[in-house]
């Protein structure tokens, strides 16, 4: 049976570049998190590793003892995440949109709607001390379990918003190509938004002479980046779910109707995501520090990666598990 159908966009990417890692991605632990999916992991204020999971549940981790606490349910499926100072955390929901995860454990409703439709494949969150809110949404065109559908088609409907201390939301920017990880830059004057389907990370300027400019923090990466999370060691940690794919990088510069019949071939012949656990960490000047990898089954499809105090955790859409990783 024919795939949905997609409406393939042409875009030509920059030839690939590859300088090879820096170190090999070592995994020193797993913590156990009593389900599955993982795909954002985050630090509270006390080191302790938050993640949600694939049934809605959101979890918090001791990495040093692996103690599990479950802290919240959104009824959803909870994706990207960002604890706030009172014990609460910022909840992007694929299925229910921008949450908030009080202190009590009950789940508020931010944003549900946007510009009169509901708010879908709501992906990462920050926000800044007054209260303001940024978010991505990856597409609206695509759900979380045909998200490569997007990738093949290219639509570029991917957006960063913006939910200010009295409610009103806004679209900040548009047309980004699977909009995903966000970061707040320490002194909150940009934000570094990763577009996985375009190989790069923006950064977008709030404060100073170029605020509302966007310029390119780091472009024609090796791989497909997704959540981001800025370290206590001041270093932009961005998890890389895959390489990227030669033979999509031939086909999307050419007519669509070549990736329409690659997109409907039987699952077991189209083109698949090599194994890998990765992870890259950037400094604010966009210069690379880390690029971990490893090929070894230890972990992989890794969807994000966070630092708090010298340790490192990483987590994946497809994993049980939470990944220690030694540095």
């Amino acid at each position: 049976m024919p795939r949905r159908l997609i409406h393939p966009h042409r875009w030509k990417p920059p030839v690939a570049a590859d300088r090879g890692p820096t170190a090999p991605l070592v995994v020193k632990s797993l913590l156990p998190t009593g389900g599955t999916g993982p795909e954002d992991v985050v630090f509270d204020r006390d080191g302790r590793v938050v993640a949600g999971l694939a049934d809605g549940r959101i979890v918090r981790i001791d990495p040093a003892t692996g103690v599990r606490a479950e802290i919240g349910d959104t009824g959803g499926r909870p994706l990207g995440l960002q604890p706030r100072a009172d014990g609460g955390v910022l909840i992007c929901d694929h299925d229910r949109g921008l949450l908030l995860l009080r202190p009590d454990g009950g789940v508020e409703v931010l944003v549900g709607r946007v510009d009169g439709e509901p708010l879908r494949f709501a992906s990462n969150v920050v926000d800044s001390p007054d209260g303001t809110i940024w978010f991505t949404t990856s597409t609206r065109r695509w759900d979380l379990a045909d998200h490569l559908g997007d990738v093949f088609e290219h639509t570029e409907t991917g957006r960063l918003l913006r939910r200010d201390p009295d409610g009103t939301v806004r679209t900040v920017l548009d047309g980004l190509k699977f909009a995903n990880g966000l970061v707040l830059a320490p002194d909150g004057t940009y934000l570094l938004v990763a577009e996985t389907a375009g190989y790069r990370i923006r950064r977008h300027w709030l404060a100073g002479p170029r605020a509302g400019t966007t310029e390119m923090f780091a472009e024609n990466l090796p791989g497909f980046p997704d959540n981001m999370s800025l370290g206590s060691d001041g270093l932009v940690w961005v998890g890389v779910v895959a390489p990227r794919n030669p033979l999509l990088d031939r086909l999307l510069p050419l007519p669509g109707v070549l990736r329409l019949l690659v997109w409907n071939l039987p699952a077991g012949v189209r083109p698949k995501a090599e194994p890998i656990a990765w992870v890259m960490a950037y400094d604010l000047d966009g210069r690379l520090v880390h690029d971990l990898r490893t090929t070894d089954g230890s972990y992989g499809f890794v969807t994000s990666v966070a630092e708090h105090a010298g340790t490192v955790v990483a987590g994946s859409l497809t994993a049980a598990d939470v990944a220690v990783l030694a540095i």
